[in-house]
């Protein structure tokens, strides 16, 4: 009897979860600047996902009495896995957008590896992410959310990173570069916000081959008091820097938290100005906030890049403290 009973009511709570889900899956649909949680509402398309597939199974299980009701619930519960699977599935099992290097080829002499690591300014365990850096020993370092004292902390890099572009700040977008190889033309940009800097710099390989490398920090979408935002406009920084990169005929690396997914609306109009590629598709989430929920997790630190590249490597490496982990990519740069 008291398994019945206890059928009974999580089916009956099955039905408020089903319903929202589905009308969460149906808004996240729906591209709205005077709503800043429509873009919210975009980010969370595994966990969508993940719980409609279980609702589905479980509710079909209890169900007794298939009347319009409970029918419609499962028609909604499939039309809500059906669109999260139609933006997910590209990135497990998709055509690669970036193909993968050949391992066998000039490799060392043609490639770069990238760091790309949101530390949160409020953290203060550096010496953790300085042994990261250590241990993979990426070529260039992207790091965002320093202050003066994260820069500071940094400065121990320069022993072996001899080129650098650093512009810290209290808002959470401060930004700083690190890099063994040559930096050329620096620029620090204000693309949307005269207080949320951006890295534009020519990067020249060992083999003497060069690339303009993007490094970028747009803004939240989520209204704060204390940090810069963009609620009710449009986020134009990452449209300006694709425009960029189709004007520039160097090769191109877009890279940096975008705090974005790479499937919402700015973030395809970026890679489509940019005529640029996302090294995840076809690879899979390789989901990088929030490091420190095991639930709400979603892809916010990105690199996007120009035909020319080809990848080596890949990775979401440990946690830090921060609530991004770190990422690392190795890209090569092909012969025309």
């Amino acid at each position: 009897m008291k398994k019945e009973i206890f059928k009974q009511s999580f089916y009956y709570l099955l039905i408020p979860v089903s319903v929202f889900l589905v009308i969460a899956s149906l808004l996240s649909l729906i591209y709205n600047l005077s709503f800043w949680y429509s873009k919210i509402l975009d980010f969370p398309r595994l966990q969508y996902l993940t719980m409609a597939l279980f609702c589905l199974i479980i509710f079909v299980s209890l169900n007794k009495k298939w009347s319009f009701g409970p029918i419609l619930i499962v028609f909604g519960l499939l039309s809500t896995v059906a669109i999260q699977s139609a933006f997910l599935i590209p990135y497990f099992y998709g055509e690669k957008s970036v193909l993968d290097a050949d391992p066998n080829g000039e490799v060392e002499i043609n490639s770069v590896g990238i760091l790309i690591a949101n530390v949160l300014i409020t953290n203060r365990r550096a010496a953790d992410f300085l042994q990261l850096v250590k241990q993979t020993d990426p070529d260039m370092i992207l790091v965002m959310e320093v202050d003066e004292w994260w820069v500071n902390e940094l400065s121990k890099l320069k022993k072996s990173y001899a080129h650098s572009i650093e512009y810290p700040l209290n808002n959470a977008y401060g930004m700083a570069l690190y890099s063994k190889l040559p930096l050329e033309n620096d620029q620090i940009k204000f693309l949307n916000q005269d207080k949320v800097p951006s890295f534009h710099t020519k990067v020249a390989l060992t083999s003497g081959k060069v690339f303009i490398f993007h490094g970028v920090h747009p803004v939240a979408p989520m209204p704060s008091d204390e940090y810069p935002d963009n609620v009710g406009e449009e986020e134009v920084a990452l449209l300006k820097v694709g425009k960029m990169v189709a004007r520039d005929s160097l090769p191109s690396i877009v890279a940096g938290d975008f705090n974005d997914v790479s499937w919402s609306r700015t973030s395809r109009l970026f890679e489509g100005n940019g005529d640029l590629n996302n090294v995840r598709l076809g690879r899979g989430l390789f989901n990088s906030f929030n490091a420190k929920s095991l639930v709400l997790r979603w892809p916010l630190d990105h690199y996007f890049v120009s035909k020319e590249f080809s990848l080596l490597e890949l990775k979401r490496l440990r946690g830090f403290n921060s609530d991004h982990f770190p990422m690392f990519c190795k890209l090569v740069l092909q012969d025309p």
